[in-house]
């Protein structure tokens, strides 16, 4: 049996210890803190990229395709809602814009579905998405809102009473774009790893020596041999290709996310996305609802989820950017309050531009936070997953966490060469045979986030699926 050692516990490191040991290969996954997928925030499950209306439509047609292969993997992850994205007026885009890109990514759900059935996982193919006219939004403001949405108007509902109407051009647009909880996926993935005998799960562990044994071909990690070497340590993955004197272009950005509490507020929201200018104060706006009147807010300006000098690419010395301190500090220590409730007050009023009633929203406890690799020298590229060194070394280069399957995938095909796999394996994905609860999850994730120091209602799961 093939030893595999992985570095870094994030969704990338920790999709590849599952992945790999399901197939009977011998894991060793070392994380340096006390818990898996502790890395910087998601929350997003990119079912087409409409997020970045900056990319183009490859990128989007394929983390469609990875979206659903991620919710497949990781069903008990997803939060089931849709989401709404409105143009708001002072930005230069158009609502139509995205018809094009929306009717493409309609017809690639539609083939998915004809090719393996299984993959009808974003509800109908003609609910896909819908537009909605100024009269539909009005109409729709006299209807109660459902605590139980079934359908795209009745999610649409508090949008319709909220949303200041003269800040937005029409249509607004609602897509089944979905959530990715992160202390569900933490949780599962966890629990998941727990239950299998071939993965040894180093955590608390940084490591201290890698190097290549050029007589046998095989990696020595902290003093033990191992066949095969995925790097996956995030952000620093840098720091292992220096160690190896792999030289590879990146860029690190540390981003952060904020966590709010509308008390006020017990509808049942979609996620709301207003288009703008990132790194401009009209920056694009992410409204990211939680059960019991939380949000998570995104907004990409430099004083809120984005930072000045935040954003650094790899030297000619180096393959590792070079983050200030002060985010390595933020990371790995701790926020200063004064910076938690400043920033966090300019999210909840870059929102409150466009949802009034969200004026009364509070800080609820420290941002979500950490930084996040861009291979290559483009740092708008969203859909990438791994790139490989020799014959036994592979680099997890995972931008969103839709990416991973495909990043295992690639690596399953690099094993197959070697014979360390057989190819009958190869795409196997379907691990039901673990079975977790997905009330045991949703438990442990509670734990987690408030072990992790936020509120226990990040991790709920919508009853309704």
């Amino acid at each position: 049996m093939a030893k595999i050692a992985i570095i870094g516990g994030g969704i990338a490191g920790s999709t590849a210890a599952l992945y790999l040991c399901q197939i009977g290969l011998d894991v060793t996954l070392f994380e340096k803190r006390s818990s898996l997928v502790s890395g910087p925030p998601f929350c997003h499950l990119h079912a087409g990229g409409n997020l970045y209306r900056e990319i183009d439509d490859t990128q989007c047609v394929t983390l469609l395709h990875q979206s659903i292969d991620l919710l497949k993997f990781y069903p008990y992850a997803i939060d089931y809602r849709p989401t709404v994205i409105a143009i708001p007026i002072i930005d230069s885009g158009n609502p139509y814009d995205l018809k094009d890109r929306l009717l493409l990514l309609r017809d690639e759900y539609k083939k998915s579905i004809k090719k393996d059935p299984s993959n009808k996982v974003l509800g109908e193919v003609d609910e896909y998405f819908k537009f909605y006219s100024k009269d539909d939004i009005l109409a729709l403001q006299i209807n109660e809102a459902s605590k139980h949405p079934k359908n795209l108007d009745e999610w649409m509902v508090p949008v319709a009473k909220n949303l200041d109407l003269e800040k937005i051009k029409f249509p607004l647009v609602i897509v089944q774009e979905y959530g990715l909880n992160l202390f569900r996926l933490a949780s599962g993935v966890t629990k998941a790893i727990e239950k299998l005998n071939n993965c040894n799960l180093q955590l608390n562990t940084k490591i201290q020596n890698v190097k290549k044994d050029d007589h046998t071909n095989k990696w020595i990690v902290d003093g033990e041999k191992f066949d095969y070497l995925i790097n996956a340590a995030g952000f620093e993955t840098g720091i292992v290709d220096d160690i190896l004197s792999y030289k590879r272009e990146r860029f690190v950005e540390f981003k952060a996310a904020y966590i709010t509490k509308w008390d006020k507020c017990d509808d049942i929201w979609p996620e709301v996305i207003f288009h703008g200018q990132r790194g401009t104060p009209n920056g694009m706006a992410q409204f990211t609802p939680y059960p019991n009147g939380y949000f998570q807010l995104h907004g990409m300006t430099n004083d809120i989820t984005l930072f000045e000098n935040g954003l650094v690419k790899s030297s000619q010395n180096s393959s590792q950017p070079s983050l200030d301190p002060k985010f390595i500090n933020k990371i790995y220590k701790n926020w200063e309050k004064e910076d938690i409730e400043s920033r966090t007050k300019l999210a909840i009023k870059h929102i409150c531009k466009f949802i009034p009633q969200f004026c009364g929203g509070s800080v609820a406890s420290k941002p979500l936070y950490g930084a996040q690799q861009i291979p290559g020298d483009n740092k708008e590229l969203r859909a990438a997953d791994v790139s490989f060194e020799s014959d036994n070394y592979a680099r997890c280069e995972v931008v969103k966490a839709s990416s991973v399957l495909t990043m295992c995938d690639s690596i399953m095909e690099k094993l197959i060469l070697l014979e360390y796999v057989d190819k009958p394996l190869q795409g196997k994905r379907n691990f039901d045979d673990l079975e977790i609860l997905f009330n045991d999850i949703e438990k442990y994730a509670q734990d987690i986030c408030t072990q992790r120091g936020y509120p226990s209602s990040l991790a709920l799961i919508n009853r309704d699926h």
